[in-house]
């Protein structure tokens, strides 16, 4: 047989090991068990007992690159210089003396004090923070997921302290009067109301829906998840004092916010004002650079927006690839007024604070080009073509689309000290034309604001354009042209604003309304009469309270509280209505990140002593977020002394 006299495997295996037991003693069989188990608990013990690995591969490296991305940054600060070298007449190198040292154990001393100081300032060597935790008390978990009260509070006193002159108010300024202590507390309440149901159900998302307590993404954030509650809730929860939520909210901001993980088409209006802006109030309240530096990551990612033949920018831009377009509606590919022209605070500010002079002198190319073209019928047109430089249809309005821009050319001249000439100059014959053409008076006596197109007047004001009383009765102030007419101005616009209000079931205003012989400051389309918690009507007389002390811009505002705690509060926070006019109207489940950045913020400052954010000495930016004027406040921080603009 061809196996000749191999046995068949299973026997062979068999017989192979019944002879290795035999060969195998029993002391021996239990070193060999004792051995293993010391290998066995060498090699996988560590995985159980050593934190750093219990989080798998994934939380290792990612521990690691922290540490590395951390070594990136204070490496340089780590090593030692080489002392000078010296030579001798005859070119021969001498032993440093023991002068260039200046103490070899000191300056070891001070690296290390260095790199302590990097190591507890900067949170990437913190923990992540998914979700902020909810501590009732003292508690040391917080404490190591987000910035230790006290260095916060210490930071805040030490730039304070270097300030010169008297530092600004940004905290407490609580008033005299017991009844607007008493309503201040009330809207703190209430934001911390709308800020928990955001921590609780959409933390990091761009907004809220209150009612489905879920997230919410809307075109103007593009695509992806950025934070903007957080970043346009900053500056409102320090000027609250809501130091336990303002901490949150800077954590995550250190440790999350990065748009170099975007990828996504963005507004570039909307990203400066909320974005830019915020973080940029939120550095010249606190000093802390971590804010000038995000601020400044952010706006360098908007800056492919201006290239084009005029220097204007376009309205969107995907901050991955830099590919800038404008809106296939907005007449024939042109760029927005209200959006182009509303970026000057922001860039102006960035460049003084940080000496790079790219964005200032963006946007002053832009206003250069604005001052010399032809206004047609002295107004500006909503829409102008960033290739051809041509304006596009024939529309003015201060409501949407034209708004903010004629609002920035006044506050730059605000902010830069009162210096700026050519803003001054601009925003008088702006509101010449504006005054002139546009200006009305209702058959029942109201004075509004109604839009041109093509020649003609469209009877609407826009509940966007009730910013103008707070607009005119700033201008009052600042300009000595504008003076008692433009006082005046804003004082009867302010009161036909509140008639928007008084004359809903509700008592909050429509987006829009209209001026007819039958009717006056009421909307007529089911497309004007929702109210998404806007704050336009409140910035108005939140101004004519600072500048008038009538007790009815205070009370207009109380009215307005109760009406949002009424119709607008649920369980999860702050939700729009659709329809004003009805007693029981749907709700459209939207927390709107502007509520912490203004609306909020504004009715807790009217119920404030003046002194808090003063007027004197802070401009806010469409979006309410205060920002220094040049001169005038020592909280300015400029890198050097910043460059004046040309009169």
């Amino acid at each position: 047989m061809a196996f000749g006299g191999i046995l068949p495997p299973t026997t062979k295996h068999r017989n192979a090991s019944w002879s290795l037991r035999r060969a195998i003693r029993s002391k021996e069989k239990t070193l060999l068990c004792v051995a293993a188990f010391v290998i066995l608990l060498v090699c996988i013990g560590p995985i159980f007992f050593l934190p750093d690995l219990r989080g798998g591969l994934n939380n290792r490296v990612d521990n690691v690159f922290k540490v590395y991305k951390q070594m990136q940054k204070v490496g340089p600060e780590l090593i030692l210089p080489p002392p000078p070298l010296l030579e001798d007449n005859s070119g021969n190198v001498l032993q440093p003396p023991r002068v260039f040292h200046r103490g070899i154990d000191d300056l070891h001393q001070d690296d290390r004090e260095r790199l302590r100081e990097k190591m507890e300032q900067d949170n990437e060597f913190r923990n992540i923070i998914e979700k902020p935790h909810v501590v009732k008390g003292p508690s040391s978990t917080l404490s190591n997921k987000v910035v230790n009260v006290g260095q916060i509070d210490e930071s805040i006193r030490l730039v304070q302290n270097a300030a010169s002159g008297a530092t600004p108010v940004v905290q407490g300024g609580e008033d005299n009067d017991p009844v607007a202590r008493e309503r201040r507390e009330k809207v703190k309440e209430m934001t911390l109301h709308a800020w928990r149901g955001y921590k609780n159900y959409a933390w990091g998302k761009n907004e809220l829906r209150p009612i489905s307590k879920r997230g919410h993404s809307s075109g103007i954030f593009g695509r992806q998840d950025m934070g903007a509650t957080i970043i346009d809730a900053l500056d409102t929860l320090f000027i609250m004092g809501l130091t336990q939520e303002y901490q949150e909210a800077r954590a995550w901001v250190s440790e999350q916010f990065d748009f170099n993980k975007i990828s996504t088409e963005m507004s570039v209006f909307e990203t400066n004002i909320r974005f830019v802006g915020g973080l940029l109030s939120s550095y010249a309240l606190t000093g802390d650079p971590m804010f000038r530096d995000r601020a400044l990551h952010v706006a360098r990612k908007l800056l492919p927006a201006f290239s084009t033949p005029t220097g204007i920018p376009y309205a969107l831009i995907n901050v991955a690839t830099g590919v800038a377009k404008n809106y296939a509606w907005a007449s024939g590919g042109s760029s927005i007024l209200s959006e182009f022209g509303t970026l000057h605070l922001e860039f102006s500010y960035l460049s003084d604070i940080t000496g790079d002079p790219v964005f200032k002198e963006k946007v002053l190319h832009v206003r250069d080009f604005l001052q010399k073209i032809e206004k047609p019928g002295g107004l500006y047109p909503n829409y102008l073509n960033p290739k051809t430089g041509k304006w596009g249809q024939s529309h003015s309005s201060m409501g949407a689309l034209g708004d903010s821009f004629f609002e920035y050319l006044l506050k730059e001249w605000v902010q830069s000290g009162f210096t700026d000439g050519t803003a001054r100059d601009m925003y008088l014959d702006a509101m010449h034309g504006v005054t002139s053409k546009m200006l009305q008076k209702s058959k029942g006596g109201l004075t509004y604001l109604a839009e041109s197109k093509f020649d003609r007047l469209e009877h609407k004001m826009d509940h966007l354009a009730c910013f103008t009383a707070g607009m005119f009765a700033l201008g009052s102030q600042t300009i000595p042209a504008a003076g008692a007419e433009h006082m005046n101005i804003a004082k009867e616009l302010g009161h036909t604003c509140h008639e928007s209000y008084a004359r809903t079931y509700t008592g909050l205003g429509p987006e829009s309304f209209r001026f007819s012989d039958g009717m006056e400051a009421k909307a007529l389309k089911s497309s004007e009469k929702y109210y998404i918690l806007r704050p336009e009507v409140l910035e108005g007389w939140f101004y004519l309270w600072r500048y008038t002390k009538d007790q009815k811009y205070r009370d207009w505002a109380w009215d307005m509280v109760q009406s949002l705690e009424k119709h607008c509060r649920v369980e999860g926070g702050y939700s729009g209505i659709q329809n004003v006019y009805l007693e029981n109207s749907h709700k459209d489940d939207v927390q709107q990140s502007f509520l912490f950045a203004e609306t909020l913020k504004y009715l807790y400052l009217i119920f404030s002593d003046d002194s808090l954010i003063s007027l004197d000495e802070w401009v806010f930016n469409t979006e309410a977020h205060p920002i220094p004027i040049l001169n005038k406040n020592s909280f300015y921080r400029a890198a050097s002394a910043p460059e004046l603009p040309a009169n």
